[in-house]
């Protein structure tokens, strides 16, 4: 709170000589001049009154009998003004005059009479009392000004605060509120002042008696008293909850000041972000943390009451399709509407969750028997699996469901949902549009899953993985394009392991990433060996997992591998699949636009079994289309087929893009290919994967009379 400051600044102290005689004013000026302050003289009325209005005159001497303006007109005249109201005046005369004159002197303002000849010893000590008096009636008119000052500001801050502030007598009575305090709980400022503070108190444990509260106590010790979480009840029946501060105000005033801190905003905050924590913001169900803690509410019941529950793990079948092919917007539109229609198939109590992506929960409680989460999961596949219209496309959508009851399938959160998200696969793998219940020997897969998944890590640490190359032949030139990079792992001594089966296994668990890099960098050692004989126009393929693709470092990593074995980065090409690109189209343009100004060439691999291609394909920048070896396989037999792969080559042609074909095994899928311009093959006609040795003997020219071209190293 502002207070007053009395700040002494020297000033020099200014005496005003009035009288109409020249001689007189030159007398006084003698007589004054060796005092500590300044003599000023004039010689009328009406100069007097300009130097009060110039100077600040702290004492007049003024004569009383004055042509024109005499002296009780000009001393009149000064009271009359706030500038010079109570400036000290003392009449000087050579004439000594009536009571009445004097009386009329005194009545106009003058503070003596001072009669010539006079005294100049006395007259000094007149003028150095007067001076003296006027100095402390200045030092108390400024304290006046600045108490004032200080009022108005504390007021102002009082009023104008928006904490609610009360000042609290030693016998618990309110005696000041301001009107935020008042505003707060919906009365008045006059209403709050007299009555008692634990009127306005909902404290059902605080004692009755003031003097035994712990703000009594408090202040009668000399102590601050906080309460974090306090609620004052409301003029308009309700309570509000408050922090309160409870400190002495100055031992004379008997009084503490308690300043009330509203705190609905901060508890509804604290609501709102704890909902927003287990909330999809999508979908307004409940997100994975959301239900992982109502599972473990759930689980605390059923074990009291006995009763049956399920889990429904639930994945939407078709969705990344029309993601893909509609955008996220309508990708965002189909997951709202399924979860309202999962919500008319669930009871109240039941509990429906987005896990993320396209996958959604269901627990449903109180079962009779876990066979009732059978006739759920039907009634919900039949919701989804008809046609949906989104901005004014017709869509068609299924779901796969997979069902964990307890304690059957287990007795906690992580092993409900894992059998549950187990048996969705399974459902899955089954054809898809259809459910599944957890059994135990989903989870001897799984148990197999994670052994493989600990032989690839040993695989990784003892360097089992190996590379095979195919070639890739030019249809025009039969000219030997280049290699494509293919991995294989021998398991642990029990054969060749599928790619199909450990590649995914290795992007699930991200340890692609350590096997992608060693792919990278083993097969460009083997490039840089073969170009002096295969020659610098030598392609190398290699293809790159979704997780690889959005590493943040992959450039980087390219580049410097690039430099290490002193490669073009146009001997170097990647093989995405369209799914990789479609995942974030912005990001992917970004990353391609970068590859292209690295100078390393990106192909699209298996084109034509994604979704979407021709609509976003001219926004990146590509070098090549392969064709998928299924249309290539069936294209002699397939009319359709036929059109897709036609359609594809002349897209390619049409857009400047090299298409290769996949999957060549016959002469006369060859003899089609080039029939239609098509510009590359690989395939088992020509050979299979190479090894190392053999890759590097392959013939840069193929000899199409001699397929395919077994032993490579014969040539």
């Amino acid at each position: 709170m502002a207070r007053p400051q009395l700040k002494s600044e020297p000033r020099t102290r200014t005496l005003l000589v009035v009288d109409d005689r020249e001689a007189n004013l030159v007398a006084m000026e003698a007589l004054l001049g060796d005092g500590d302050w300044q003599v000023h003289t004039v010689n009328s009325g009406e100069a007097a009154l300009q130097a009060l209005l110039e100077l600040d005159v702290e004492l007049v001497l003024l004569d009383v009998q004055m042509p024109g303006m005499d002296g009780f007109e000009v001393a009149r005249l000064m009271r009359g003004s706030p500038h010079t109201r109570y400036t000290p005046i003392i009449f000087v005369s050579a004439i000594a005059h009536t009571r009445d004159s004097v009386l009329r002197g005194y009545a106009t303002g003058a503070v003596d009479f001072i009669l010539k000849p006079f005294d100049p010893q006395v007259l000094k000590h007149k003028i150095n009392t007067l001076l003296a008096h006027e100095h402390n009636r200045r030092d108390l008119q400024l304290l006046s000004q600045q108490l004032d000052s200080a009022r108005a500001f504390n007021a102002s801050v009082l009023n104008n605060a928006a904490e609610g502030i009360l000042v609290v007598g030693e016998d618990g009575i309110i005696s000041f509120a301001n009107p935020a305090i008042a505003q707060m709980l919906h009365t008045t400022v006059d209403a709050l002042k007299g009555t008692p503070l634990l009127a306005h108190l909902e404290a059902p444990e605080m004692p009755e008696a003031w003097r035994e509260t712990d703000f009594y106590l408090h202040w009668r010790s000399g102590a601050t008293y906080r309460v974090h979480e306090a609620q004052l009840r409301t003029g308009n029946g309700g309570s509000l909850p408050v922090a309160l501060s409870c400190s002495p105000l100055p031992r004379q005033q008997r009084s503490m000041v308690v300043i009330a801190l509203d705190m609905s905003v901060v508890r509804n905050l604290h609501v709102q972000l704890e909902t927003q924590a287990v909330t999809d913001s999508l979908t307004g169900l409940l997100n994975r943390r959301g239900f992982h803690q109502a599972l473990d509410s759930a689980l605390a019941r059923v074990d009291r009451n006995g009763k049956r529950m399920a889990i429904l793990y639930i994945d939407l079948d078709g969705f990344k399709r029309i993601n893909d092919s509609l955008g996220h917007e309508a990708g965002d539109a189909i997951l709202c509407k399924v979860a309202r229609l999962l919500e008319t198939c669930m009871r109240p109590y039941d509990i429906l969750a987005r896990m993320g992506g396209d996958e959604f929960t269901a627990l449903l409680d109180s079962l009779d028997h876990p066979e009732d989460a059978a006739k759920v999961a039907e009634k919900l596949i039949e919701l989804i699996s008809v046609r949906h219209s989104i901005e004014g496309t017709e869509v068609t959508l299924g779901a796969s469901i997979g069902i964990a009851s307890f304690p059957d399938c287990g007795q906690n959160v992580e092993d409900l949902l894992r059998s549950a998200d187990m048996a969705m696969y399974e459902a899955k793998r089954a054809g898809r549009q259809q459910f599944r219940f957890f059994s135990r020997e989903m989870n001897g897969r799984a148990h197999a899953r994670l052994i493989m998944e600990e032989n690839l890590r040993s695989a990784i640490d003892r360097n089992d993985f190996g590379l095979v190359y195919q070639p890739q032949i030019q249809l025009d030139t039969g000219r030997l394009r280049g290699f494509e990079a293919l991995l294989r792992w021998d398991g642990n001594g029990s054969g060749q392991v599928m790619p199909g089966v450990f590649i995914p296994l290795l992007e699930e668990t991200r340890l692609i990433n350590r096997v992608g890099e060693w792919v990278m960098r083993e097969s460009l050692s083997q490039c840089q060996e073969w170009l002096p004989r295969l020659g610098d126009d030598l392609v190398l393929s290699i293809n790159v997992s979704p997780v690889q693709f959005a590493m943040a470092g992959l450039l980087d990593t390219l580049s410097r591998l690039l430099d290490d074995y002193r490669l073009k980065p146009s001997q170097l090409e990647l093989e995405v699949t369209e799914g990789t690109l479609m995942q974030d189209l912005d990001l992917s343009c970004e990353k391609l636009s970068k590859l292209r100004k690295l100078g390393v060439r990106v192909a699209i691999d298996d084109f034509g079994t994604g979704y979407s291609s021709l609509a976003y394909l001219r926004h990146f920048e590509l070098d090549t289309l392969k064709i998928d070896r299924l249309f290539v396989s069936n294209m002699l037999d397939s009319p359709r087929d036929a059109a897709v792969v036609s359609t594809i080559i002349d897209l390619g042609r049409n857009l400047g893009l090299e298409v290769i074909a996949e999957g060549v095994e016959t002469m006369a899928q060859r003899d089609w290919l080039i029939a239609h311009d098509c510009h590359v093959m690989q395939g088992f006609l020509v050979a299979p994967g190479l090894s190392h040795e053999q890759a590097s003997r392959f013939p840069q020219q193929v000899d199409w009379s001699r397929l395919p071209v077994v032993g490579a190293g014969a040539h």
